[in-house]
């Protein structure tokens, strides 16, 4: 097995050698032996955690692991190219959701680019091209005149027009690494880089065409992860809402104004930020949510009720430090998570400011 590369996985406040080690353990041990990596033992599976765990794994050196999930999500994609919602833990063919979400689909572009650049394993890319293809065009026959992306097919068929901003938002950045691994194979994949432009143009400057879920700080800070929001743009966003999710000392609030703080959507706001250039913030979110961490399993807990002083969900989910392991990764100066994240070496696709309104 490949060594971990555990220097990137090391910051001062956050994680020391020894702890970034047992949080890989701690996925590794979650991860079943046909590679999937539900949220814990006996709890469900979803294509986009999978994802970002896996993505965690190959941050640490653990390319084998991470192999493996992505060759659960190649034997489990459906005929038209997506993936249920969720699936239960032991059983893959027992579907507990059988919705299919459009970027739960869309994020395996993210995780093969990242795969691959870790590793650079071109028979890899061959292997899953077909399935990142699929999924794709699965994800865009769903995209509306606007630009952007409807965020579920019901079972029988029935296609969700509604979309949400922090769903297109990881679509779009997903888009961009599908045209990276297009531009890899040399295939050019015109329609996709049209579709990227005109789902940018709607997150930056069509709100009205998304669900209003204001309340939740996915919608705050996806639009600048998932690269459609970048310099003054993201600065503005993020400033805006600052004061009404970051709680000082204890990370960010799933939803305003519930006193829940939670791990994931705090290690994925100090991705957007080291995405900006501002480390330092980035630094401290990170650092505010160590309470959150299980020093014997090395994983964290999804959340922490601050008016109780209560850790809720009693759940120590895998997504949870599979985000916080890909910041920290980030913030260390990993070479694939910085290049999938920062995203300056990702195409654009159409350039936005060529769609009319």
């Amino acid at each position: 097995m490949t060594t971990p590369r555990t220097e990137h996985l090391v910051l001062p406040g956050v994680l020391t050698a020894e702890q970034a080690a047992r949080t890989v353990h701690g996925l590794l041990a979650v991860q079943r032996e046909d590679g999937a990596i539900p949220w814990f033992r006996g709890h469900h599976l979803d294509p986009w955690d999978h994802v970002e765990a896996a993505m965690a794994l190959d941050a640490a050196g653990e390319h084998e692991a991470a192999e493996r999930a992505y060759d659960w999500l190649a034997r489990h994609q459906n005929a038209d190219g997506s993936w249920y919602a969720a699936y239960a833990d032991g059983d893959p063919d027992d579907v507990t959701d059988r919705g299919r979400e459009t970027n739960f689909v869309a994020y395996v572009a993210v995780g093969v680019w990242h795969h691959y650049l870790a590793t650079g394993d071109d028979t890899f890319l061959d292997r899953m091209w077909p399935v990142v293809y699929a999924a794709v065009e699965f994800v865009l026959a769903l995209q509306q005149p606007g630009g952007q992306i409807g965020w579920r097919r019901d079972d029988d068929g029935t296609p969700t027009a509604d979309a949400l901003l922090t769903g297109s938002s990881s679509i779009h950045h997903a888009l961009r690494c599908a045209l990276a691994i297009a531009e890899q194979r040399e295939e050019p994949q015109p329609d996709w880089e049209l579709a990227a432009g005109a789902l940018r143009h709607a997150v930056r400057r069509h709100p009205e065409r998304f669900l209003d879920k204001d309340r939740y700080s996915m919608d705050w800070y996806y639009p600048v992860l998932g690269g459609a929001l970048t310099g003054p743009e993201a600065k503005s966003r993020i400033e805006e809402g600052w004061d009404r999710f970051v709680v000082p000392g204890l990370g960010v609030r799933c939803v305003v104004p519930n006193p829940w703080v939670t791990g994931g959507e705090s290690a994925e706001l100090a991705l957007a930020l080291w995405a900006m250039g501002e480390s330092d913030r980035a630094l401290e979110i990170l650092q505010s949510i160590q309470h959150l961490r299980d020093d014997e399993s090395g994983l964290y807990w999804t959340g922490f009720v601050f008016e109780d002083r209560a850790i809720w969900p009693a759940e120590l989910t895998t997504w949870t430090a599979g985000s916080l392991l890909l910041a920290v990764a980030a913030l260390g100066g990993d070479e694939p998570t910085c290049a999938v994240f920062g995203g300056d070496r990702l195409p654009w696709g159409l350039d936005p400011d060529c769609c009319e309104d």
